[in-house]
């Protein structure tokens, strides 16, 4: 009997291990369980205390010497990946149970090399010590290659191809920074077979006010911006708020439908249970 690949999901982290703990909940609730965890700490805060509770996950941490920021720790971690298939993942997003399931069977049915899903861009706020969702908006847009070189509608997290393809193209572009994601796309476009699943089963955290997230900044990107239109003569590109681009009427006709398949519930992790638990003996100890 043929083993089912191996998927790397590959994911770097600074600092968030709440965040990280939610991702590791909802990797250990996949319905697809052949997968390997590559984890790459950029200097920030050990993550040996969200880990260690997921035992039964294969998780392997890389600690970076210095903080070479996101696409650096993104590139160590293809170094570390052993999967047939890789499925990137952000710190902060989340898969639905059967996402992998379903990216995996695609790919199989398909023959293509790089799959992406269709997500719900979600404002998370903490509750309880688990996110829930302040708002939900479903991310789903027909896949056309020429539309996607004016806006890209494609989302990293939860994408999956196949590992090879960095024989041919080598790592993620770090000189484009920002825009990797959408580097990446273009140049597996062109030369590789592309298709997208209209289920929803990725969720992905975004702040409109920006916070930590790099996706809500807008100031330091416009030279990404133009080095990635120079790259692939995209001509000039606006750097306006997402939600806004959103709302462009060439945006807004690509809108397709999707399945929705979240049912709404937070991903509790064990680190917010452990340390509840830690808070709960600690003014124990205090009271006595």
């Amino acid at each position: 009997m043929n083993m089912p690949p191996l998927v790397t999901v590959v994911t770097p982290t600074y600092n968030r291990l709440p965040e990280l703990g939610e991702l590791l909940e909802s990797l250990s609730r996949q319905t697809y369980k052949r997968l390997q965890i590559v984890i790459v700490n950029d200097n920030g805060a050990s993550v040996d205390p969200v880990v260690r509770l997921y035992p039964e996950l294969d998780i392997r941490v890389v600690d970076m010497e210095r903080n070479g920021k996101h696409v650096a720790a993104r590139n160590r971690a293809l170094a570390e990946a052993e999967g047939e298939y890789v499925m990137p993942c952000d710190d902060d997003d989340l898969l639905v149970p059967t996402h992998m399931e379903t990216m995996v069977a695609e790919l199989e049915r398909s023959g293509a090399d790089l799959a992406y899903s269709d997500a719900e861009i979600v404002e998370f706020v903490w509750k309880d010590g688990a996110r829930t969702a302040a708002s939900r908006l479903p991310f789903a847009y027909r896949h056309d290659l020429e539309a996607m070189r004016r806006f890209s509608t494609f989302v990293p997290s939860g994408s999956l191809y196949r590992r090879s393809v960095h024989d041919t193209l080598g790592a993620f572009d770090e000189r484009v920074y920002h825009y990797w994601d959408w580097d990446f796309f273009l140049r597996v476009s062109e030369r590789f077979d592309v298709v997208r699943v209209p289920t929803a089963g990725v969720l992905y955290a975004f702040a409109q006010s920006g916070g930590t997230n790099l996706s809500g900044q807008l100031e330091d990107m416009r030279p990404y911006l133009d080095l990635l239109s120079e790259k692939h003569g995209l001509g000039e590109l606006p750097t306006k708020n997402f939600f806004l681009l959103l709302e462009e009427p060439d945006v807004r006709g690509r809108k397709a439908e999707t399945t929705i398949v979240w049912d709404g519930e937070p991903f509790r992790s064990r680190y917010a249970a452990s340390a509840a638990a830690d808070a709960a003996d600690a003014e124990k100890a205090a009271r006595d």
